[in-house]
Order: C-alpha cells, then sequence, then structure tokens
C-alpha cells in the first residue's frame, strides 16, 4: 500500500542575504518572528537547529503533536526537517539562493504522506488555500522582522 501524498512549494522573497535569514529558520529563533510559534525542544547540543536537532510542536490544526528532526543543515543555503506524527509524514525543506542585488528566493517546499488510513485521509483533507495564505502571513513577518527587528502581529 502507498499512503497517500501530496507536495507543496511555496515560493517567498526575502528582504535579506541568506546568512541573515537561515539562521532565523530555527525552533528556538522562531520565537523571535513568528506570533503562534510554540515547540519544545527535545535534542540540541547548541540550542539551536544543527544537524540531528529534534523539536516538538502541537498545533491541533496539524493534527496530533509532532516530532521534527533536522535531517539536512546546509548554512546558508538549505534546512531539512522530517516532520512526523501518528497520521502523517512530511520532508520540509527550505532553500535559499541569494540574488544579484542581495535579498534572497527562497522556496518553502513539503511533501506530505499519509500513514495510515486515518492520514490518508487527513492528507486528501488538506487545503491548498488555507497553506498558501499561511506562507504568505509567514512571509510577512519574516520580512517585517527582517526590516524592523520587531515582531508582526497580525489578526
Amino acid at each position: 500500500m502507498n499512503g497517500t501524498r501530496v507536495t507543496r512549494s511555496f515560493k517567498m522573497q526575502i528582504t535579506a542575504a541568506p546568512a541573515r535569514v537561515f539562521p532565523l529558520l530555527c525552533p528556538t529563533r522562531e520565537y523571535d518572528w513568528i506570533d503562534t510559534w510554540k515547540c519544545r525542544m527535545v535534542y540540541s547540543e547548541s540550542g539551536h537547529a544543527e544537524p540531528d536537532c529534534i523539536f516538538k510542536t502541537d498545533f491541533p490544526a496539524d493534527g496530533p503533536e509532532d516530532t521534527w528532526i533536522v535531517s539536512r543543515y546546509e548554512p546558508p543555503l538549505l534546512i531539512e526537517f522530517v516532520r512526523v506524527n501518528p497520521l502523517r509524514a512530511i520532508r520540509y525543506t527550505i532553500s535559499l539562493l541569494e540574488t544579484a542585488g542581495g535579498e534572497t528566493n527562497a522556496e518553502w517546499r513539503q511533501v506530505i504522506t499519509g500513514l495510515n488510513d486515518d492520514g490518508n485521509s487527513f492528507v486528501r483533507g488538506l487545503d491548498e488555500a488555507a497553506f498558501r495564505k499561511r506562507m504568505g502571513e509567514i512571509e510577512i513577518m519574516l520580512n517585517h522582522y527582517l526590516d524592523t527587528g520587531r515582531m508582526h502581529r497580525h489578526g
């Protein structure tokens, strides 16, 4: 049996170079710029994102509690997480490319796979419009933080 799989991608224009953006793609640094962020660090020697760092999140709209593992860590151009809960697994890759103007083209890509019948139903029910809306919000929050040094609060 193959699980149900969906691939999503979102491209962002970030107003800073990858060397400034990359450190913010970290479970502890996201508290600085994502207004709804909450995580529990399980393992990190540095206290920040690093190879094999593990943390947990619990966002009810995403299903049961997730365990995240940093599976690729290539500063300042790429970070990849494997994110798993009892319903589905996600390979979450964020790639950064510096532009000629010193800014960043970022691609946020998710490969989401159901792990069982309930997970397959969950994956089939994912809303592309909601994903795009949330990624647009993340782009606004990240650019605001990079431009002002302050968190953008919305809602």
